[in-house]
């Protein structure tokens, strides 16, 4: 009865196992599972770090959507090693404030940048340029080759290019470099935290 037991819980997994294999989805899992681990494995930040950083993320982005509701509010979170980085627009100076508190009394959070705007909420053509700016940059980084890509994190925000990372200084000053010379970017914001 047991190895029945077993052998059912484990036929689902085969169904799905097969279907990957006949559909030539493989090799696309597989490196999924690949990249994934050489990501965390080059991380400099621990393990513990970066499940952090995505809880302080996760969490605060739902408490400010909850929060602060309605157009005029277009609010990012973006957490490494701990240091939060909050980027787009608010109605008024309170709203900054209550914004800023509620990520300072958040648990694992060491520092908080704030480069709220206050004043009205950027376009979908805005912000749709701004997602174009951080993909043009990360791709300079791999060109370049001159330190891990993933050590570095690239937000962009009104054309403002913001880069956090735990880095060597040579590494923080060519990501800085490099991201000021693409096309785009008005302005570089370093937000490192440096290891040498």
């Amino acid at each position: 009865m047991m190895v029945r037991t077993i052998f059912m819980s484990v036929l689902p997994v085969l169904v799905v196992g097969v279907a990957f294999v006949q559909s030539a989805c493989v090799p696309l899992l597989v490196t999924g599972a690949v990249v994934g681990t050489a990501a965390v494995v080059t991380d400099r930040r621990t393990t513990g770090a970066q499940l952090d950083d995505e809880m302080i993320e996760d969490k605060n982005s739902l408490a400010i959507h909850e929060r602060f509701r309605g157009g005029e509010f277009h609010i990012n979170v973006t957490s490494y090693n701990g240091i939060v980085l909050l980027t787009g627009e608010v109605p008024t100076d309170s709203a900054k404030t209550d914004v800023e508190q509620m990520l300072r009394s958040t648990p694992k959070v060491r520092a908080v940048q704030d480069e709220l705007v206050v004043g009205p909420a950027t376009s979908l053509e805005s912000r749709s340029n701004d997602t174009l700016i951080t993909s043009k940059v990360k791709a300079r980084f791999i060109e370049a080759a001159k330190f891990q890509i993933n050590v570095v994190k690239v937000v962009t925000e009104r054309g403002v290019v913001y880069l956090m990372g735990v880095v060597r200084h040579d590494e923080g000053a060519a990501a800085a470099e490099i991201a000021r010379t693409t096309s785009g970017a008005q302005r570089v914001v370093k937000v490192f935290e440096y290891i040498d």
